[in-house]
């Protein structure tokens, strides 16, 4: 009977050991893992920066801008895009990883067009890196090749940026001489004073 009894108590021991055991272990793996510290990740798209930095900070969040692109119709400084994506639940202390639009519009270089190009190959390559094209400016030379590029009123150079989007001028050879050129514009401003005149009397 005694004999009994010890194997009980020896049993009891035991069990009672591994339960302990196992409630130890479970509550330093919820402490580990940080179970119960989760947060639901905030839509920050299209907020300001300084904005989500706080909303993150309240949330027991961090960030870190990982890139920045530019999206025309977006305030500059705002969020683009967020990871992970909001309504996602994750661990506190995690980094939301932000793409923010740039503060000014990127400038890029214009294709090098001058004296390569006929006006329907410059147009191509103009439009196809994103830039755009106003009428062109006539000058005395070879019938529809490019001679230079402008920008507001500056003519550039191989390898010089401009904004994303600019609007350009080519500089086009109209297939005239120089001095038939010149009689046109003079016949031009001739008729043109005709005109006044007439307006004038009238």
């Amino acid at each position: 009977m005694r004999g009994f009894r010890f194997l009980l108590c020896h049993l009891f021991a035991m069990g009672l050991f591994v339960f302990l055991l196992i409630t130890g272990v479970m509550f330093w793996l919820s402490k580990y893992t940080r179970q119960e510290e989760v947060t639901i990740v905030p839509e920050m798209k299209g907020i300001p920066l300084a904005h989500a930095e706080r909303l993150l900070q309240w949330k027991g969040l961090e960030y870190q801008v990982a890139d920045s692109n530019y999206v025309e119709n977006q305030l500059p400084g705002r969020i683009l895009e967020q990871t992970p994506s909001a309504g996602q639940t994750v661990k506190k202390g995690r980094i939301i990883y932000l793409t923010i639009n740039k503060e000014s519009v990127p400038e890029y270089p214009v294709p090098d067009v001058a004296d390569n190009s006929s006006v329907r190959q410059a147009e191509a390559k103009i439009m196809a890196a994103g830039f755009k094209l106003t009428e062109h400016k006539l000058i005395a030379g070879e019938r529809d090749w490019v001679y230079g590029v402008i920008h507001k009123g500056r003519t550039l150079a191989p390898g010089d940026k401009v904004p994303m989007g600019a609007t350009l001028t080519l500089v086009v050879g109209s297939g005239q001489s120089k001095e038939q050129m010149d009689l046109m514009e003079r016949d031009d401003a001739y008729t043109t004073e005709e005109d006044d005149d007439a307006e004038f009397y009238d």
